[in-house]
């Protein structure tokens, strides 16, 4: 059992932090895609999208490429920062980070995009700052959507197996999270530790899809999410 929440422990810190990642990044490339003009926006949507429909093991594969010792990315961080991230959680965080991105991101581009521009632009007149229309009339406007991806790209990093086995491996205690523990745990004919892996990663799955139909479903009240 002890490792069981050490796994649980792991996948949650992940998570966690592939989700931060993805709420800058996802919120701050769904705005500038919804409000501004984008030379080749297509094709730019295209390959941010691609994470959702890709292999999670192609998508590994790709991040050994350019993480790993011989990779453009990889050798930058290992010569000038003395960083690896091959074999680490770190690397399971960017392996999390890549594959649950569009979670973000379309919802994002989507709640922007279905905002009426004329709100931001009568906040402008008013003498408000474009940071400050961002924060005080956009996000309050587009705030369940996002949130309603966030909760799903959280779900899904919990859940990501193939990339993060291919880049971080499964070392117990470092870098295997609960998808990993399960398929080590059926591996070892371990069926009881299987059953509670399976069982923790289900709960708290079913809870995030309830969560969030409910958000899109707008029975949430804002001041229940604050």
């Amino acid at each position: 059992m002890a490792a069981a929440w050490i796994a649980l422990a792991l996948s949650l810190k992940i998570a966690l932090w592939a989700t931060v990642f993805n709420l800058i990044l996802g919120v701050g490339i769904g705005y500038l895609f919804a409000r501004k003009a984008v030379w080749g926006r297509e094709l730019l949507d295209t390959l941010l999208t691609l994470p959702m429909v890709m292999p999670p093991t192609v998508l590994g594969y790709y991040l050994l490429v350019v993480l790993g010792k011989n990779g453009f990315i990889g050798q930058f961080l290992q010569q000038y920062l003395n960083i690896n991230l091959i074999f680490t959680w770190q690397g399971a965080v960017v392996a999390a980070t890549v594959v649950s991105f569009p979670l973000v991101f379309k919802p994002a581009r989507a709640a922007f995009d279905s905002l009426d521009p004329q709100l931001e632009q009568a906040g402008r007149v008013l003498g408000i700052s474009n940071v400050g229309v961002f924060l005080r009339i956009t996000l309050p406007l587009a705030w369940r959507g996002i949130l309603a991806g966030v909760l799903l790209a959280f779900a899904r990093s919990m859940g990501e197996f193939g990339a993060t086995l291919m880049v971080a491996g499964s070392i117990p205690g470092q870098t295997q999270t609960l998808s990993i523990a399960v398929y080590e745990a059926v591996q070892a004919g371990d069926d009881q530790l299987a059953n509670t892996l399976v069982l923790i990663i289900s709960v708290v799955c079913i809870l995030i899809l309830l969560l969030t139909s409910r958000l899109l479903s707008g029975k949430v009240p804002v001041a229940n999410l604050r």
